[in-house]
């Protein structure tokens, strides 16, 4: 079996996990007010659930593929050091880091950081491009989910704004 339907499965598995979370146990503590809502906190893990389910299913069962099958677009695992897995692996720990670095350094460094080295280790060398691409992303993604939906975002570090 090719590895893109091993990974389907294992997600698959995360999906009925998490499944089992949404439909289930997440909303046994809501308070009785907030059970007449027409949407409940477990509405979009809900949707989310459905939607993965159904895209691994189709992966499982072959159905994205076309009608003819090439096994060439398979990895090979014995070529496994002709690609680039360590690039891939840098950008997880880079994701772990920039998840642990979110509330010490505030959003906008954490993000700018976050960017601009993911650009470095995916290849980009002109640095100048990197950070003013990173500073405006960072900033437009921290004024849309703080002033547009009204979620608030710790722009600085604490040490900075007092707390």
């Amino acid at each position: 079996m090719a590895l893109d339907r091993w990974i389907a499965i294992v997600v698959l598995l995360i999906c009925l996990a998490y499944g089992y979370a949404a439909f289930f146990t997440m909303d046994d503590a809501l308070p009785p007010i907030m059970r007449r809502a027409p949407i409940w906190p477990s509405s979009f893990p809900k949707v989310l659930v459905v939607g993965a389910i159904l895209m691994t299913l189709i992966i499982i069962l072959g159905l994205e593929k076309g009608p003819q099958k090439t096994e060439a677009a398979d990895i090979n695992l014995a070529r496994l050091h002709e690609y680039k897995v360590g690039q891939a692996l840098m950008l997880i720990g880079l994701m772990i880091a920039y998840a642990l670095l979110l509330r010490p350094l505030g959003f906008l460094a954490s993000t700018f950081l976050f960017l601009t080295v993911g650009s470095f280790i995916l290849g980009e060398r002109r640095f100048l491009m990197m950070a003013i691409v990173s500073i405006l992303a960072a900033g437009f993604i921290w004024y849309l989910v703080d002033g547009v939906l009204g979620i608030f975002l710790r722009p600085l570090p604490g040490f900075l704004v007092g707390g």
